[in-house]
This record gives C-alpha cells, structure tokens and sequence, in this order.
C-alpha cells in the first residue's frame, strides 16, 4: 500500500511540473505573438523618417529636354522650271555666300543672250548713221535758211521775183523735213537700242536664275533633287544653315518656366556627348505655349561655337534660375496633394497630422522652398513604410530599408 501510494505521489508531482512547463510556454508564446502583432505587424506605429524646416541659401534650377535645331535655315530653290544640269555641292559641304550650288540647263538662253547682243550692237550702228544723217539734215536746213534769209531781202529790194522766192521758201520746207525726219530717226533706233538693251538684260537675268547660289556662308545640310531632275519654282534644291547659328529648342513645364528670362545661364549636354557639359545662354523664350502638353518652348544658344553638333540631336538644358540667399525649405518629397490642397504630413505627439502649406521655387537637388504654413519647430515626415492617413501611429527611424523581394 505504502509503495502504491508513494507512486501516486511522484506521478501527480510530474503532472504539476509539466502542466506549469506548458503555461508557460503559453505565455512565452502569448507574448511573442502579441509583440510581433504591435511592433512588426498590422498594430504597429508606421516607420517614418523626419527633418525640420531648414534657412539657408536656396538655388533654383529649370530642367528640360529639347532637339538641335538650325535657327535660320535657308531653302535654295529655283524661281524657274527647269532642269538640273549639275549638282556641285553635296550634303555636309562647307560653302560660301554668292558661291554657285547647282546649275539648271539653260536650254536656248545663251544663244538668245547672244542675239539680244548683237541686236543691241546694230542698234547702236544704226544710231550712230542716224547722227550723221542728223548732223547732214541740220547743215542742209541751215545753208537753206540763211539762202532763204538773203533772197527775202533781194526780193525786198526788188532785185528777185517773188517765183524765185518761193522756190528757194520750199526748198527751205524741204530741209527742215529733211531735219525732223533725220530726228525721228534717230529717236526710233535709240528706242530700238534701249529695247535691244532691255532684251539682253532680260535674258540675262533669267539665264542667271539657271544658277543657284549660297545665301550665306555655312554648310549644306540637305541634298533635295539630284542631277537631271526637273524643278519647278519655288522647289527645295539644297538646304543650308549657319553652323554658329545652331540652337537648342527646349520644352520647359509652364510650372518651371515663370522665371526664365532671356540671357540666364544655362549648362548643355548633348546625347552624343553624355560626359560633357557646354555653356549656353537662354536666346529666347516664346510668348506662346503649348496648351496640350502645358509646355513652353525655350531656346538655348551655345556660349561658344559647338563643333560635331547634329541637327536633330537631343540635348539636356539645365537653366539657372536666379537663387535666394535666405530662404525657408524642405524635402520636395514631403511635399504631398491631399484633396487638391498642397502641403504636408507632420508628426504631432506620435500621431500623423496633415498641413497645408504654401510653396515657393523648387530646386533640381530636391528641395522646395516654403512661404507659409509651417513652424521652425514642426517635423516634417519626408518617407514612410506607408501611405499617411490622419492620426496614424508612427514611429521616427533614422532611414527606411526597403525589402527584398
């Protein structure tokens, strides 16, 4: 009896023990569980990353994207229909002002050039057998005259008869005929040496319109018909630029553009040359914009001659804007637009509160610049683990690791 009550004893005595081992089992797990669901789970505060606002000297910068472009590009084209006799420059050739660029086939010009200078030559022979006859016309009209003149007289004094008179007042008619005729003659092929004149002139303006010349001095940067090709007026032949008057037509948000003036600064890098950054200058801003995509065209000139730019070629334009020495700022990722109204999150008592605020310049290095809505002493949540809503429990950690997934 004794043995078997002894055993009892010791069994119920293991029983307690591994009843007070499960218990607190339980609560160790109880209490892991309960700690990961308020620290790592649904129930934990948000981790956040804080700053305050900041004074100190705010520099303000404009992105934009823009292309390559010729400011004056210049079409050499034909004013007459013709053919392309010859072509003597080609795309990337470097030419000259008033240099000839292609030649259309003159057809008949030249020998109709010709004749309108021999025209021009007789009539100037003709003009010069008029003046003679002129010059014989006016000394017959005088020697008759002054015969005409004496004979009046002897008739006055009745040496002649008046038969005699008359005879020499009619050849005295007949000279001064002789005089006018001479003088219209003359007048005629003067007017037909002013139109031989004129008709050589004519053809040889339009047998120069068979040249096509270079406008200004630069470089072809089109080849638009080749030799034998017929042109009709005001058809392209060849295109030229002036290489240094190369610039860059940029689109800057209209947000970002208020403050962009013509002169500022600006930095360049072209797609070609990724490593490099140019000095330009803002040429012009355009007074219209772009009311679909709310852009607002900026054009960008190089500072120096650029050398192995493309046409076309995509360039980054950074433009600096003018900075302010004393200003206000914050993260532009704090930056947030709750219901149509800019402002921010802010950490109150480990709750999240929202502020609106009002902005002024945004830099490119990521900070905007506050006017009003915000106290030295206010926290600013910049990054969280999730979206901010109002009053939701966070937790300030020094930066926020992303997982991996």
């Amino acid at each position: 009896m004794l043995k078997l009550r002894l055993t009892r004893i010791f069994a119920n005595g293991t029983m307690t023990k591994l009843r007070l081992k499960l218990i607190l089992l339980g609560t160790l797990l109880i209490s892991v569980f309960a700690w990961v669901v308020l620290t790592q789970g649904p129930l934990a505060p948000v981790k956040v990353t804080t700053e305050k606002i900041k004074t100190a000297p705010l520099a303000s910068e404009v992105f934009g994207v823009g292309i390559t472009e010729a400011r004056h590009s210049y079409n050499v084209s034909s004013t007459m229909t013709g053919r392309v006799g010859s072509m003597l420059v080609d795309q990337g050739d470097y030419v000259k002002a008033g240099q000839i660029l292609a030649r259309l086939d003159p057809i008949d010009l030249n020998e109709r050039l010709t004749s309108s200078r021999l025209m021009a030559e007789r009539s100037a022979n003709s003009i010069r057998m008029a003046e003679a006859q002129l010059a014989q016309a006016q000394s017959q009209e005088k020697t008759v005259a002054s015969t005409h003149k004496r004979f009046v007289d002897l008739h006055a004094k009745g040496y002649i008869s008046q038969e005699m008179l008359d005879a020499k007042l009619n050849e005295k008619n007949a000279a001064q005929a002789a005089l006018d005729a001479a003088t219209a003659s003359l007048a005629a092929v003067m007017r037909d040496r002013e139109k031989a004149q004129s008709d050589a002139s004519g053809v040889a303006k339009l047998r120069d319109q068979t040249f096509l010349y270079s406008p200004v001095s630069g470089i072809v940067t089109a080849r638009m018909v080749e030799q034998g090709v017929t042109v009709v007026p005001g058809q392209t032949v060849l295109q030229v630029i002036d290489p240094v008057d190369i610039w860059i037509k940029t689109r800057i948000d209209q947000k970002q553009a208020g403050k962009v003036r013509a002169g500022q600064q600006a930095s360049i890098v072209l797609r070609s040359q990724p490593e490099t950054s140019v000095s330009g200058v803002v040429k012009r801003v355009d007074m219209i914009s772009d009311a679909i995509t709310e852009e607002r065209i900026v054009n960008i000139s190089f500072a120096a001659p650029a050398s192995d730019v493309s046409l076309g070629e995509y360039a980054e334009v950074t433009i600096k804007l003018p900075g302010l020495s004393d200003a206000r700022s914050i993260p532009s990722a704090a930056v947030k637009q709750l219901n149509q109204q800019k402002g921010v999150w802010v950490l109150q008592n480990g709750r999240a509160r929202f502020k609106a605020i009002k902005t002024g310049i945004a830099t490119l290095d990521g900070r905007t610049q506050v006017l009003d809505g915000l106290g030295d002493t206010d926290e600013v949540i910049v990054y969280s683990q999730k979206a901010m809503k109002d009053d939701l429990k966070l937790k300030v950690v020094p930066e926020i690791i992303k997982s991996q997934s």
